[in-house]
């Protein structure tokens, strides 16, 4: 299964670069004159592919891309053939650690001779090519002798609400519930152009779905986002997440490895979090995740309608100035139907399938069929397997409950002949 999951996630980045190349052409933001003529602008150089090679298209490809995308959503953009084949990373974390530790203590160091003291140090097999480091030191911007871990950082501002978000996670301080003390993170969601807040909440765990949640909140509030701005952990780095935004049609993208900063407006607003709002409580005083986010929605609400040197004005005019062209989800029901978490799983001979290493009872007529199954990690009873657009509503597996439950087309047991009865 986990060989299924890394598949899935390779589909999922190869979707979501797809996507990335058409949203221009899906939103009419295109500078040139046509699409044709932006489709033939954007192909006239390689594309670099998710796995990190590079690759020519041409102008009718992406068109063609834009046609799946709009007949069938991120689904119709996922690749018929998995190209993950599920193997090792060529460079482990141990491996990039060290290759930013080189490049920091001996800037000149070129990619063949990093290569060679990774496979020195046993950081890498020889069998790893240099060609994998050349890859990683060029697009992490690691070929500046003079200081390699700079960036090309220009201020900048989308022209109108929604044209991209950034979220990011903050910790805050622990707090005392029922008896037990536990860390609050605060996920926050912040629109660039109006700096407007347009999710927050408090959480006891930093994990992809709280983060779906708010997400949830606020496209359901201000509608859909252009493009969302994340960083690489796991929270925002997932095949879930990916899956998400390509059937709401925002373009995910992330921030490079260790450049958390280029979300700069998300993490500045995290210190003004704390100097305006969280400093100026009592925590020991607070004694609930609920109180806690009742705070928050206050300071939230605060927030957004006053003065900001920035932008010269309340975030909430801001966007009330330019949200007139923002996307609102088609309905209610669409939208709960995007945010589902989907996951492939083969029907087993018993009739059930493993989620989170949990039974689920599956109907019969799927046993030994892969399935797509769609759900909400916190109210699984609502899961279903999706088949020819049908639902079909998957349960936990109660083995005392099947033991008793009469089965279809099947004989029932003569006891009176167990046992050598005549």
């Amino acid at each position: 299964m986990e060989h299924n999951t890394k598949k899935l996630s390779g589909a999922a980045a190869v979707a979501q670069f797809k996507l990335a190349m058409i949203a221009p052409a899906i939103h009419g933001l295109y500078p040139d004159a046509s699409r044709n003529a932006y489709y033939k602008r954007v192909t006239q150089q390689p594309l670099t592919l998710p796995d990190g090679s590079t690759a020519h298209y041409k102008p009718g490809t992406l068109a063609k891309w834009e046609s799946l995308y709009r007949k069938g959503g991120i689904d119709a953009l996922m690749p018929k053939e998995r190209s993950d084949s599920g193997g090792t990373r060529a460079l482990p974390d141990a491996a990039v650690d060290e290759i930013y530790r080189l490049k920091a203590e001996f800037p000149r160091l070129n990619a063949t001779q990093i290569h060679r003291q990774l496979v020195a140090g046993s950081f890498i097999p020889a069998t790893v090519s240099v060609c994998a480091v050349q890859r990683f030191v060029k697009h992490n911007d690691l070929k500046a002798a003079k200081n390699p871990s700079m960036r090309d950082r220009r201020a900048f501002e989308e022209d109108a609400f929604g044209k991209m978000w950034q979220a990011d996670t903050c910790y805050l301080p622990y707090i005392t519930e029922n008896g037990t003390r536990r860390r609050v993170y605060c996920i926050m969601i912040i629109d660039d152009h109006s700096r407007l807040l347009v999710g927050g909440e408090l959480f006891y765990n930093d994990n992809a779905y709280n983060f779906q949640k708010v997400l949830k909140a606020a496209v359901s509030t201000y509608g859909i986002p252009v493009k969302l701005y994340v960083d690489n952990g796991a929270s925002y780095a997932n095949e879930q997440l990916s899956l998400i935004c390509g059937s709401i049609g925002t373009v995910l993208l992330h921030t490079k490895i260790r450049d958390g900063a280029s979300k700069g407006k998300v993490e500045r607003h995290f210190r003004t979090l704390k100097e305006r709002w969280l400093y100026t409580l009592d925590i020991e005083s607070i004694h609930s995740l609920a109180q806690f986010n009742s705070l928050l929605a206050d300071y939230i609400r605060e927030y957004n309608t006053t003065y900001h040197t920035g932008i010269d004005g309340a975030p909430f005019e801001r966007y009330r100035g330019t949200c007139a062209h923002t996307r609102l989800p088609k309905s209610r029901e669409w939208l709960e139907e995007c945010f589902l978490n989907r996951v492939w799983r083969k029907v087993k001979n018993d009739s059930t399938v493993s989620i989170d290493k949990v039974s689920y009872d599956a109907p019969m007529q799927f046993i030994s069929s892969k399935v797509e199954i769609r759900y909400l990690p916190d109210d699984m009873d609502s899961a279903f397997i999706l088949s020819d657009g049908r639902h079909y509503p998957i349960r936990r597996t109660d083995k005392g409950e099947n033991c008793r439950a009469k089965r279809k087309n099947q004989p029932a047991i003569d006891y009176s002949k167990i046992g050598g009865a005549r």
